[in-house]
């Protein structure tokens, strides 16, 4: 009984009030209000996702899922490189050599970090470099730069590129850097500008020969894994003590604290929006019972429940915010479509490291969007509600 006069209130105070139009417009601005908050939040959060996913891709493909590197100055060997294929089958293994180097050309000096790798492990663990070298064949002393570099210095294919290395060669009776040309082979883009600027590859026989070092001794070992974060535990544990074993997460970390960071401080002011939207809820609904106390009041002393008149004006304001968040979810839903159809928006591939916007709304996002709008519109058809419980019947009948 209490329900069915609750209904039935509710759709009358939903009508149109020639007498009071003005609230009308309030509960249509608290619709739209909560609407377009919610709206902003799921394309604001899905763009967010996105980015996240494409650095997270960006920097688990050049950073590698896993290293192994030598806590001591020993370097890692084809033994223990050995070790770690026959326990650990269903990983990919790419050992590498690492050194800083300054690149030349005329006089044009830049520092950069080079690789020596075996390309045909390294093409199974890297899908960049995998596509850089594809149809070539690479021998001694050829190089693979960074779009930036073979942009900067304009190489072209075949042509010697100089590089200093930080290792001296003696000389009379002082040290002179050493120097070694390279064969330029072509470049690579990795989507991230801070690797296209500095990275280059070599075949790993030249840079050991140009470090000296002896065959079958590496800086480290890359590591491909479809699970890295179980992986590391199982790797750490038959790894000898006196090498590491570091995830590419962990290499990043300050990185993506800084994004997760800015996503939960995004949230939060976007939830302000909703926040604000309902302040017009409870404008609306609290008129709507100043309004109506003599309505109110001739209920009451016909017998009507304080708790008929409470669910009334509580479920006034769940259909006012409820209607527009399900309008919100409608209306997000097909922004994210749209956004993601259609080329509307396009960015600089060099600084994002893609042309398309990048959207990816999580389950979790969404229920936690869908969570806190529902909380917030619940707690403002509260107080309304609440407060048209308190009329006073004797004096609203006698004075109204």
């Amino acid at each position: 009984m209490q329900k069915n006069l609750s209904i039935y209130l509710v759709k009358k105070y939903l009508r149109f009030d020639k007498s009071q139009p003005f609230i009308t417009v309030i509960s249509l601005l608290a619709f739209f209000g909560v609407a377009i908050g919610l709206t902003v939040l799921m394309v604001a959060m899905a763009i967010m996702n996105g980015f996240d996913k494409e650095f997270e891709k960006k920097l688990f493909t050049m950073n590698y899922p896993l290293s192994i590197y030598s806590r001591s100055f020993s370097p890692v060997n084809q033994t223990q490189l050995n070790a770690l294929k026959e326990q650990f089958p269903k990983l990919q293994f790419s050992p590498y050599i690492s050194t800083q180097v300054i690149i030349k050309k005329g006089n044009r000096l830049e520092g950069g970090m080079l690789f020596g790798v075996n390309f045909e492990q390294e093409a199974k663990i890297n899908s960049i470099i995998a596509e850089a070298i594809k149809g070539k064949t690479l021998d001694k002393y050829d190089l693979i730069t960074g779009s930036e570099i073979a942009k900067n210095h304009q190489f072209s294919s075949d042509e010697k590129a100089t590089l200093i290395f930080t290792k001296n060669d003696p000389g009379g009776m002082s040290l002179i850097p050493k120097m070694k040309r390279f064969n330029y082979q072509g470049s690579f883009r990795s989507g991230l500008n801070a690797y296209d600027k500095a990275y280059m590859y070599t075949t790993l026989d030249s840079l050991a020969q140009v470090m000296q070092y002896d065959e079958g001794h590496f800086d480290g070992i890359h590591i491909y894994s479809d699970d890295p974060f179980a992986d590391i535990e199982k790797i750490r544990k038959a790894l000898p003590d006196d090498l590491g074993i570091v995830g590419w997460w962990q290499m990043n970390g300050n990185f993506f604290a800084a994004l997760a960071l800015e996503k939960r401080a995004l949230f939060i002011v976007l939830m302000l929006i909703i926040l604000i939207a309902s302040l017009n809820i409870i404008s609306s609904l609290l008129m709507t019972v100043m309004n109506r106390r003599k309505e109110i009041a001739l209920l009451l002393s016909l017998g009507a429940y304080k708790q008929e008149i409470k669910n009334t004006f509580f479920y006034l304001g769940l259909v006012i915010g409820g209607g527009g968040m399900l309008f919100g979810i409608i209306l997000g839903s097909l922004a994210l479509f749209v956004l993601g159809s259609f080329d509307i928006i396009s960015l600089p591939a060099d600084v994002y490291g893609t042309a398309r916007l990048p959207l990816d709304l999580s389950m979790l996002d969404f229920v936690l969007i869908v969570l806190g709008t529902s909380v917030i519109v619940a707690l403002s058809s509260y107080y309304p509600a609440y407060k048209a419980t308190q009329i006073n019947v004797l004096d609203t009948l006698r004075n109204e």
